[in-house]
């Protein structure tokens, strides 16, 4: 079946169905406060908006007026995309759903009042906060690099200027010169979005910019990483000499960088690079920090609802999340948001609660037409989100399949954007 707008959306029938309209309490509005506008907040905000049909007061908090997808931008960096495809603004929800959209920063949240504080100074008061941040940084993760220095060494794991910056940089390495990634640690955001990464890169100098003899080196800190064989079959397929990935084994977790002089060393040895992007290791948007439910670098929730495990008045999602097994991806942000988004009218409208189910699938472009998934269901548990079932594509498959597998992955973007923003 291919995956499209509709299907898509339509796979959440069964949460909606169980969504019926709540009797408004007596009281006045039940308030829900909601922060982070991507792949998790959006639609959270959307879904209680929509399905409690004005029982609830919904406010999105979100700094950017328009939002730019990690996913797919690494198919902006391929030429495959324009940045406008990728860019989404919250009009809709506000209009069409009477969501509160506050273009702001959250930078302070008081449990025992329960009322986020804004940077411009405005209070929000909360019968159910929900975060969905997404990733900030560990400061010091790859020595020699910090945040001053994206502008040098972009991370462009914030999708917007920091995508263009690095698609501009990588045009202008010159013919034959280096370009140099710094892969994350696990847990980071998206597994597999470093190696499209790289792939698009690959594709953007040798057809795009007509540098093919240049040279790609990834240092990579892992032995191995998400769709590996996949991915290295489509670089020998397509990119036969252009990228050479150095593991653990060989050195890749001992790196450091010099932006101002453009030099990255690996295992002692130094190299002079043309571009680099560093991807750091990660951790939950500070957001979560701040209020105190972060344990480590994550905040541990309850798979069954997504509430945070040290304030039941919390729910977290997507990234910024420890859930159990489901990778830190923009379906999986989507998938717990409607599981959340019951819980809480549930929670304040006395509506229907079904049990929570989960899916994720991953698509990653490898070159033209050249599409590759990895993707499984979940379930939860008291412990965790566990895994059901998984698939993945297999090595050696036929040109007309993954072309297919690439066209499924526009329709679910297709698909994932309605359900986020309407």
């Amino acid at each position: 079946m291919k995956l499209d707008r509709r299907n898509f959306i339509g796979t959440s029938a069964a949460i909606a169905a169980a969504m019926a309209a709540p009797t408004v309490m007596a009281s006045g509005k039940p308030r829900v406060v909601v922060v982070g506008g991507g792949a998790g907040g959006a639609t959270a905000a959307r879904y209680i908006a929509k399905d409690s049909k004005g029982a609830i007061d919904v406010t999105l908090v979100e700094p950017t007026r328009n939002y730019y997808t990690c996913f797919f931008s690494n198919l902006y960096i391929g030429g495959f995309r324009s940045l406008d495809s990728i860019g989404h603004s919250y009009g809709n929800l506000a209009t069409e759903y009477g969501i509160n959209v506050v273009h702001d920063w959250a930078v302070g949240i008081d449990r025992g009042s329960k009322t986020v504080t804004l940077a411009g100074g405005a209070t929000l008061n909360y019968d159910r906060l929900i975060l969905s941040p997404g990733i900030d940084f560990i400061d010091g993760s790859v020595e020699g690099w910090s945040i001053n220095a994206q502008n040098k060494m972009p991370h462009a794991y914030k999708a917007g200027s920091q995508t263009e910056l690095l698609k501009a940089q990588i045009e202008a390495v010159p013919q034959g010169g280096v370009f140099a990634m710094v892969a994350p640690p696990n847990p980071y955001r998206c597994p597999p979005g470093p190696y499209e990464r790289v792939s698009m890169i690959a594709h953007l100098l040798k057809y795009h910019a007509n540098n093919p003899t240049a040279k790609i080196i990834v240092a990579d800190p892992k032995p191995k990483f998400s769709k590996m064989g996949l991915f290295q079959e489509g670089w020998g397929n397509h990119y036969s000499g252009m990228i050479d990935w150095i593991g653990s084994e060989f050195g890749g977790a001992n790196v450091s960088v010099d932006p101002d002089a453009m030099t990255v060393t690996i295992d002692g040895e130094v190299t002079k690079v043309d571009a680099c992007n560093v991807i750091p290791a990660m951790k939950a948007g500070r957001i979560c920090e701040i209020a105190g439910i972060t344990e480590g670098n994550w905040a541990p929730v309850s798979g069954h609802t997504m509430q945070s495990r040290v304030d039941e008045n919390i729910h977290v999602l997507g990234d910024a999340s420890a859930q159990g097994d489901m990778p830190k991806s923009g379906y999986s942000a989507n998938s717990q948001a409607k599981v959340a988004a019951m819980a809480v009218r549930g929670a304040l409208t006395g509506s229907k609660v079904f049990p929570a189910k989960f899916s994720n699938t991953c698509w990653s472009l490898v070159h033209t037409n050249d599409g590759v998934k990895v993707g499984a269901t979940y379930e939860a548990t008291d412990e965790k989100i566990a895994k059901i079932d998984g698939f993945v594509s297999k090595t050696g498959e036929a040109a007309d399949l993954r072309e297919a597998t690439y066209q499924e992955s526009i329709g679910w973007y297709s698909g994932i954007t309605a359900d986020m923003f309407g």
